[in-house]
């Protein structure tokens, strides 16, 4: 078993839920919900890194590129 993490059965006694300390498990619950921000973003419409790109560097958080010769 993880410390700090504790499941709740159903009176199945099928594991139903979880309980998360989150001060013992931080990172556990930084994964959790990037996993779930990843799923609830699957469907959306893929971007190139060229169009990603240009757009950054117009707002100014990304260098410009420099030419090779």
């Amino acid at each position: 078993m993880i410390r700090g993490v504790k499941f709740l059965f159903d009176e199945r006694g099928e594991k139903s839920a979880v309980m998360i300390d989150l001060r013992q498990r931080r990172g556990l619950w930084e994964d959790i919900l990037d996993v779930a921000t990843a799923r609830s973003r699957e469907r959306e419409p893929a971007e190139s890194w060229a169009t990603v790109r240009g757009r950054l560097e117009k707002a100014c958080r990304l260098k410009k590129r420099r030419r090779r010769a």
